[in-house]
């Protein structure tokens, strides 16, 4: 059945959206939240189980140190406290995912809470509260066989991965975000786009929504301006950043339609479809009572000690925002520009260029063009390109010392994405370096003027601009290596 929606400008006229965000991040450990199982991604099913993340009967969980210091590590850079005492829970649900039958979470003392994320929405400054972060162990896997949509109905069977099963999980939960009227979803997206940059500047995962390393599940209420906050759906496993900003916009445009009619919003969990950007209905949520929480029997309660704690503030990075303002005032950089390099995932790049001695300018101009369009040509990430930005530096110094054109910097790079060595062993192996000697132009400008006797009449009629012919014909004929500049001084001294 096709859902009625009310068109989002009116939507967000009548009605205010209070949105909210739960998100989850597997954390980059080398082994389990519990045991000593590896957390390789892509493994064969199963191949990364033990009796304790299979729920065998008398496995006894330990937990993961490093975990611990993630968590901690996510906690002070979202400007949290701390807990100096907290302890694990028993989370009962009927997991099919989930050997044991319950998760390992922690429920009412978390590690981390009373905490925010300032996030720049259209010029303005949202602070979005965080209320907690705390640390789970992930699910399984399932896999839904036959069917159209890959979810269980209409499947023909289930198969389970138990590999991420026990995977340290932590879970980022916010406050209610108000005030952001029309700017909600949008809001939604900045905020799990500031978090991401944030998580991977921690050095704690590598955040990649298609690997389901970070997923959100997106809250999204509505009600008049000024009266008590509506019912609340909560829009399960969003796993890209666009998705984020139309799963919050769709609610809107949904349950403005809802009360509009007079309906009352049910508060459930939703699923987002990618292909469409619309939601339907889950299962009804529950609430905390519902999960029958009580203290994990097995584990100890975790209490970090303060020295500890601050060790681990003193050795955070610096914040990616304060990180971005700096590099920008450095470079002379405009934000349009600053904006573009964070959205391609090559600020790292750049730097990482620039400290190896390119101006910003060309670090920019080599990572956002040639490069980029080398990585979307080969569906490859920008930074898993086989080239170094060392070695980008060094192209642009030979750029800038006349040794290659653009022209010829262009091969070099194709050179070494294909593993034929070092910018300078290319040129050298390839002879590509620019042909600046008269003594070496001479001849194929003779050559280039003969060829065109139409066009050399031009340039001595005073149609200095038709030159470009001829520099053209010119480097055509060597390959590209003749220095262009130098090539139009010798014709128009020729010609003159």
């Amino acid at each position: 059945m096709t859902e009625t929606l009310v068109p989002y400008p009116e939507a967000t006229e009548r009605y205010e959206p209070v949105i909210g965000l739960e998100t989850h991040v597997e954390l980059g450990t080398r082994t389990k939240m519990f045991c000593g199982c590896t957390t390789t991604f892509g493994a064969e099913p199963n191949s990364q189980t033990c009796p304790v993340c299979l729920g065998l009967p008398g496995s006894l969980p330990v937990v993961n140190r490093m975990a611990i210091e993630y968590t901690i590590r996510i906690g002070l850079a979202l400007n949290c406290t701390i807990a100096e005492w907290c302890r694990f829970a028993r989370k009962n649900y009927f997991y099919p995912d989930m050997p044991k039958n319950f998760q390992i979470s922690q429920y009412d003392e978390p590690l981390c809470t009373d905490g925010y994320l300032d996030v720049e929405v259209n010029g303005k400054t949202v602070r979005v509260g965080i209320e907690r972060v705390h640390l789970e162990e992930d699910t399984g896997k399932s896999l839904h066989v036959g069917g159209a949509t890959g979810r269980i109905h209409g499947a023909e069977y289930s198969l389970v991965d138990y590999n991420r099963a026990g995977i340290p999980l932590v879970e980022i939960v916010t406050r209610p975000v108000t005030g952001t009227g029309e700017d909600a979803p949008v809001a939604a997206r900045l905020y799990v786009t500031a978090l991401r940059d944030l998580l991977r500047s921690l050095g704690v995962s590598d955040v990649r929504m298609e690997e389901g390393s970070l997923r959100c599940d997106v809250n999204t209420s509505l009600a008049p301006p000024g009266a008590p906050w509506g019912t609340r759906t909560e829009t399960k496993n969003v796993n890209s950043l666009r998705s984020v900003e139309r799963a919050v916009e769709f609610e809107i445009e949904r349950q403005a339609a809802v009360l509009d009619a007079g309906g009352r919003v049910i508060q459930e969990t939703r699923h987002l479809h990618e292909d469409s950007g619309t939601t339907t209905s889950g299962r009804s949520k529950e609430e905390a009572q519902d999960y029958r929480y009580f203290p994990e029997p097995d584990l100890v309660p975790v209490a970090p000690p303060r020295d500890w704690v601050e060790q681990i503030r003193a050795s955070l990075p610096e914040a990616p925002a304060a990180r971005r303002a700096r590099l920008r005032a450095e470079w002379d950089m405009s934000e349009v520009d600053m904006t573009a390099l964070s959205n391609a995932g090559a600020l790292d790049l750049v730097a990482d260029t620039v400290a190896a001695g390119a101006s910003a300018a060309d670090a920019r101009k080599w990572w956002l063009g040639e490069l980029s369009r080398r990585a979307h040509d080969t569906d490859t990430e920008l930074a898993a390109l086989s080239i170094t930005p060392a070695q980008v530096a060094r192209i642009a110094a030979l750029v800038a010392a006349g040794t290659l054109n653009d022209r010829l910097a262009r091969d070099v790079i194709d050179a070494v994405l294909a593993g034929e060595g070092d910018p300078d062993e290319v040129v050298e192996a390839r002879g590509l370096a620019v042909v600046s000697d008269d003594s070496a132009l001479a001849a194929a400008v003779d050559e280039a003027i003969a060829a065109n006797p139409e066009v050399a009449a031009k340039i001595r009629d005073g149609k200095i601009a038709a030159a470009g012919v001829l520099v053209g014909a010119v480097r055509k004929a060597t390959g590209g290596k003749a220095d262009a500049a130098r090539v139009r001084e010798l014709i128009l001294q020729r010609l003159s």
